[in-house]
C-alpha cells in the first residue's frame, strides 16, 4: 500500500521563481492536452492516450522553448495525471476533467531522482531547483520512495508530499467491533457510548475565525483595482486555510484513534452531496466534513490491517430498538424529528439514547453483513426517501429478504 507524508518546505526567492515557472509550464501543458483531447474526441470519437500525448512533447518543446525550463519528467507526469483523470471519469469515480486555474492551488511532480536529507533538514530535487529547506515533523515510514509533489497553496505556503510504498502495519486492536453514527449535534457517536466533538476552546476559535473570514470577504468585495484585490484575496485565503487546518487536525486524530483501537469499523454510506441540498442545514453539514472523515477512516483502517465496512444509507438504524430489533412506533409513525434525542421502546421497556442506539444497530448490521457475506440490507427495502408530489414508478422494486438475517420480518 501507499503512504504519503506531507512536509513544509521553505524555498529561497530564486527557487520560488523557478517553481512559479514550473507551475505555469505544467498548468499550461495540462490545459493544452485537455483541450486537444476533447477536440480530438469530438472529431474522431476517440481521445488521446498517454503514449500519444507523450509523443507530442518534443514538438511542443521545439515550438515553445520555455517548456524546456521545467523538469522533463514533471511534464511526463502531467500527461499521466490527465490520463488518470479521464480513466476515473469513464469509470464513474469523478467528473469530467476541468482546466487548471493559476489562482488556485499549484503543483509540480518529481517522479524520480529526489533525495531526502533528513539530517540536514532538506530535500534535494533534480535539475535547477536543487536543495530546499524542509521541516520533517515526524519519522518517515520505511519503504520504497516514490513521487514527490511540490505544491503551493492559495495563502502562499509551500509543501512537499512524499509518497512511500509500504506494507500494512498489523496492529492488535483493543476492541472487536464498533459502530460509528455521524451527526450534527455530536460529530460522532460510537456503539460503546462515547461521543466525539471538538473541544469548546477549538469551537470558540473556529467561530472567531469565521467572523474574521466574513469581515475580510466583505472587504474583498469592496476592493477596486487588481493589486488591491490580490492582497485582499491573500488575506481571505490565509483565514480559510487556518480554518481548514483546524478541522483537518481534528478529523485526523479522531479517525486514527478509531481505526487503531478497533478491529472492525462499521459506518453508514452517507450521500453527502444529496444532504447538502437542504438549504437550512447545508452549511452545518458541509462544515462537518463527513466525506473526508470516512475517507481517512477507510485508508487508516487498511493501514493497520483492520476491516472497514459501510452499510446501506437506507438502513433504518435510528428506527429500530437495539435490544429487540423491532421498530420503535414513536419513530415509525411520522414523528421522526431531529429534536427527539431519546426514545422509550414499548417492546423492551427501556429508554434509548437515539444516537447510541443507532450506532449499536449500525455495528450489528455490519457484523451481519460480514457473517453472511452479502451487502444487502436486512430491511432496507422498507425504507425509502419520501416522494411527496411525485408519481410513483410502475416498476416493482426488488426488496431484499434474507432468511439468515437477524432483522428478518417476512
Amino acid at each position: 500500500m501507499y503512504h504519503a507524508v506531507k512536509v513544509r518546505i521553505y524555498p529561497t526567492l530564486e527557487q520560488e521563481q523557478y517553481l512559479a515557472q514550473a507551475f505555469g509550464n505544467c498548468r499550461w501543458l495540462y490545459n493544452y492536452m485537455l483541450h486537444l483531447t476533447t477536440n480530438t474526441y469530438k472529431e474522431t470519437g476517440k481521445g488521446l492516450s498517454k503514449a500519444a500525448m507523450d509523443k507530442l512533447l518534443p514538438q511542443l518543446k521545439h515550438e515553445f522553448e520555455w517548456l524546456e525550463l521545467a523538469y522533463s519528467q514533471s511534464l511526463q507526469r502531467v500527461t499521466f495525471n490527465l490520463s488518470t483523470a479521464f480513466q476515473n471519469f469513464f469509470e464513474g469515480r469523478a467528473k469530467y476533467p476541468t482546466f487548471k486555474n493559476k489562482f488556485a492551488k499549484q503543483s509540480v511532480a518529481y517522479p524520480q531522482n529526489v533525495k531526502l536529507k533528513v539530517s540536514e533538514n532538506a530535500i534535494k530535487f533534480p535539475g535547477t531547483l536543487g536543495a530546499i529547506k524542509a521541516v520533517f515533523h515526524r519519522v518517515l515510514p520505511t519503504g520504497k520512495q516514490g513521487c514527490v509533489t511540490v505544491s503551493k497553496t492559495t495563502d502562499g505556503k509551500y509543501f512537499a508530499s512524499i509518497l512511500f510504498e509500504t506494507g500494512s502495519q498489523k496492529v492488535e486492536a483493543k476492541n472487536a467491533a464498533i459502530g460509528v453514527d455521524l451527526g450534527l449535534k455530536d460529530f460522532a457517536v460510537t456503539s460503546d457510548g462515547e461521543t466525539h466533538n471538538q473541544s469548546k476552546r477549538t469551537q470558540r476559535k473556529l467561530k472567531k475565525l469565521e467572523r474574521n473570514q466574513k469581515r475580510k470577504q466583505r472587504k474583498l468585495a469592496r476592493k477596486k483595482g487588481q493589486s488591491n484585490r490580490n492582497k485582499a484575496k491573500r488575506l481571505v485565503a490565509k483565514v480559510c486555510a487556518k480554518i481548514a487546518r483546524i478541522r483537518e487536525d481534528f478529523l485526523h486524530k479522531l479517525s486514527r484513534k478509531i481505526a487503531y483501537e478497533n478491529q472492525v469499523i462499521v459506518v453508514e454510506d452517507l450521500a453527502v452531496k444529496n444532504m447538502v441540498k437542504n438549504p437550512n442545514l447545508a452549511k452545518a453539514i458541509g462544515d462537518q466534513s463527513w466525506g473526508m472523515f470516512l475517507t481517512m477512516l477507510k485508508y487508516k483502517a487498511s493501514r493497520y490491517g483492520h476491516q472497514y465496512v459501510e452499510i446501506n444509507r437506507f438502513f433504518p438504524s435510528s428506527q429500530l430498538c437495539s435490544e429487540t430489533l423491532l421498530p420503535i412506533p414513536m419513530l415509525q409513525n411520522g414523528i421522526d424529528s431531529l429534536n427527539i434525542r431519546s426514545v422509550d421502546c414499548p417492546h423492551c421497556g427501556k429508554q434509548h439514547d437515539r444516537d447510541i442506539n443507532a450506532a449499536i444497530n449500525i455495528r450489528n448490521e455490519g457484523l451481519r453483513i460480514l457473517a453472511l457475506g452479502t451487502s444487502a440490507p436486512a430491511i432496507g427495502g422498507d425504507v425509502r426517501p419520501k416522494r411527496s408530489g411525485r408519481k410513483k414508478s410502475t416498476i416493482a422494486e426488488a426488496i431484499p429478504c434474507e432468511n439468515g438475517s437477524l432483522h428478518h420480518t417476512c
